[in-house]
């Protein structure tokens, strides 16, 4: 089978490209330097090149923040340039794989949302994510909506506690944010089990088993260190205003991989814990 991931240098496209070499898979790993989605003519060329029979897409505009301001820029990341990457794949039958996120919906939920659960984003970044959604369903592909992404490829929120908890001082988190830490080793594997089970097109939630807040979670990081995890001190999201206003509630459901005859996602203290050796050891951060 040949593979081809988008936003490979990402730090979800650089695990999956790492994963299908060391599984012996016939991969194609473009970068933003080497494929911008946003030029028609070089994605349909890239398609017909490289003749995937999958194709992974992990490009995003992921700047949730400076969404806000260049919501038109973002759009033309994460939801115009969808449509051309699915109809090609659909013109050339490779499967399509395409990445979302929990900031579709608005967060006012208390139970986890269900896949097929009408989105209803609260700032840019869900509205463009949405968008990109849309296409990639309308022509046949998988959505894959993931959520607190952390891993050995480039900065997340695990690796920033631990370089704070370096510094001794007590650390404010806040705790009125809800989700499910998710590490791209899992989330990789469970994209390749999807493509190989290919089971019906739609949505899968890709995230980790549980639910914590902000606070929890940099709580076990802590734990994990063996540093004091009463050096996190809970805050509220009131005191760290941000441009774009994040759901309150982004834990996802995982009825569709049963549906599918897959196992979801082990619980995201687990998953942290074999992470570990790669986010604290030598080359981690």
């Amino acid at each position: 089978m040949r593979w081809l991931v988008t936003g490979a240098a990402g730090m979800l496209g650089a695990e999956l490209t790492t994963l299908l070499a060391g599984e012996g898979e016939d991969v194609a790993a473009l970068s933003r330097r080497d494929l911008d989605l946003c030029d028609p003519a070089a994605v349909r060329a890239a398609v017909r090149t490289e003749k995937p029979d999958v194709v992974v897409n992990c490009a995003a505009w992921t700047a949730v923040d400076e969404a806000e301001t260049r919501e038109r820029e973002a759009l033309a990341v994460n939801g115009h340039a969808v449509r051309p990457l699915a109809a090609a794949c659909a013109g050339h039958g490779a499967t399509l794989v395409h990445l979302s996120t929990d900031y579709v919906f608005d967060g006012t939920a208390r139970t986890p949302y269900a896949e097929d659960e009408p989105v209803n984003p609260v700032n840019a970044y869900g509205r463009t994510k949405a968008a990109g959604e849309r296409a990639a369903l309308r022509h046949g592909g998988y959505v894959v909506r993931t959520a607190w992404l952390y891993g050995a490829h480039g900065p997340n929120f695990a690796k920033t506690m631990i370089r704070l908890a370096a510094g001794g001082d007590p650390v404010r988190v806040v705790d009125d944010q809800h989700g499910q830490p998710t590490w791209t080793g899992d989330l990789a594997a469970q994209i390749v089990r999807l493509v190989r089970a290919s089971p019906p097109p739609g949505v899968y939630h890709g995230t980790n088993a549980g639910r914590t807040t902000w606070y929890g979670y940099a709580r076990e990081i802590f734990r994990l260190l063996g540093d004091d995890p009463d050096r996190v001190r809970p805050t509220s999201s009131r005191d760290f205003p941000r441009p774009a206003r994040r759901p309150a509630y982004g834990v996802l459901g995982h009825e569709a991989w049963g549906r599918a005859g897959l196992a979801p996602m082990r619980d995201w203290r687990e998953a942290l814990r074999d992470a570990w050796p790669r986010l604290a050891g030598p080359g981690g951060l």
